[in-house]
């Protein structure tokens, strides 16, 4: 049994909960540091960025970049964006695990919010994709795998250990992102 993570601070992080249990995994709703330390794996949802910045403090901030740097985590959306090595418009700092750059609501604002179908590499044919003013990857290094696109732009990638979505896969009936984090956090606990 994989234990994973939320950090639940803001974002839908219920709807990751219930995804997760969906397919098997134990969830836990992460509010405090030392939550960190028992996981497999951790799901950093949507939100406002620079909000989940404040939120955790300097103190809690180094603790999540500490298990991100040694353990599996995916992003969606804000989380992403924590990820990111180079955030920009405005810039931000961030964790700096992923290899992108990404710019922060480049699809628009609440109202262009978006339901959209692309090809994926994931098996099972197109994916959807929930966007709410979604980052967009405008920068992937050579050790980024672009899993999805949308309008030429990665929408889903994979770096090591890391998963990292612009979009909402929690919003969707599409199981299969959250599942290919947990087969990643399987496989890294091996």
């Amino acid at each position: 049994m994989l234990n994973i993570g939320i950090l639940a601070l803001q974002g839908d992080f219920d709807a990751h909960r219930q995804r997760l249990e969906e397919l098997g995994a134990t969830a836990v709703l992460v509010r405090k540091p030392e939550q960190l330390d028992d996981l497999d794996g951790l799901v950093i949802p949507g939100g406002e960025s620079s909000v989940f910045l404040n939120l955790l403090g300097e103190a809690g901030f180094k603790k999540l970049s500490e298990f991100v740097l040694a353990r599996p985590t995916f992003g969606t959306c804000a989380g992403c964006i924590l990820l990111a090595r180079e955030v920009v418009s405005p810039a931000q700092n961030g964790i700096g695990a992923l290899d992108i750059t990404v710019r922060r609501n480049a699809y628009g604002r609440q109202i262009d919010s978006a339901i959209l179908e692309g090809p994926s590499k994931l098996e099972g044919g197109p994916l959807e994709q929930v966007y709410i003013r979604a980052p967009r990857i405008e920068r992937v290094g050579p050790a980024v795998e672009v899993l999805a696109a949308r309008d030429g732009y990665p929408v889903l990638i994979r770096q090591g250990k890391l998963l990292a979505a612009t979009f909402h896969p929690e919003l969707s009936d599409d199981t299969r992102v959250h599942a290919e984090f947990l087969r990643l956090v399987a496989q890294y606990k091996k």
